[in-house]
C-alpha cells in the first residue's frame, strides 16, 4: 500500500512539474496562435472528411443493412407464426439505413466544414 501511494505521488509529481515546464511550440516562430490553429484544422477538416466518407458512412451503412435484413427475416417468421406483421422496426432501419446512406452528399454542408 505504501508503495502505491509512493508511486502515485511520483507520478503526480511528475505531472504537475512537466506541466509546469512544458512549452507550446505551435506558434513559437510568429506569435500567430490564430493563425496556426486555423491552419491545422483546414489540413485536418479534409482528412477527417475523407476518414469519414471513406470508412465511417461506409461501417455504419454495413452494420444498419446487417441489422434490417436481420430484423426484417425475424419479422417475417414472426409473421409466420402470429399472422401480424410488425412494419415499426424495419422501417426505423430502413430510414437509419436511407439516412447513412445519403449523409455523405449534404452532412458536410450542414455542418459548415
Amino acid at each position: 500500500m505504501k508503495k502505491r501511494k509512493k508511486f502515485v505521488i511520483l507520478i503526480c509529481m511528475a505531472l504537475v512539474m512537466l506541466s509546469v515546464f512544458c512549452i507550446t511550440a505551435s506558434a513559437a516562430g510568429s506569435g500567430d496562435v490564430a493563425g496556426a490553429v486555423q491552419s491545422t484544422w483546414s489540413t485536418a477538416s479534409q482528412q477527417i472528411k475523407t476518414v469519414v466518407n471513406k470508412v465511417v458512412f461506409p461501417a455504419i451503412d454495413l452494420i444498419l443493412a446487417v441489422f434490417f435484413f436481420a430484423k426484417l427475416g425475424t419479422a417475417y417468421f414472426d409473421y409466420r407464426k402470429q399472422g401480424q406483421f410488425e412494419w415499426a422496426a424495419p422501417a426505423i432501419l430502413f430510414a437509419c439505413l436511407v439516412f447513412t446512406l445519403t449523409a455523405p452528399l449534404y452532412i458536410w454542408g450542414v455542418i459548415g466544414m
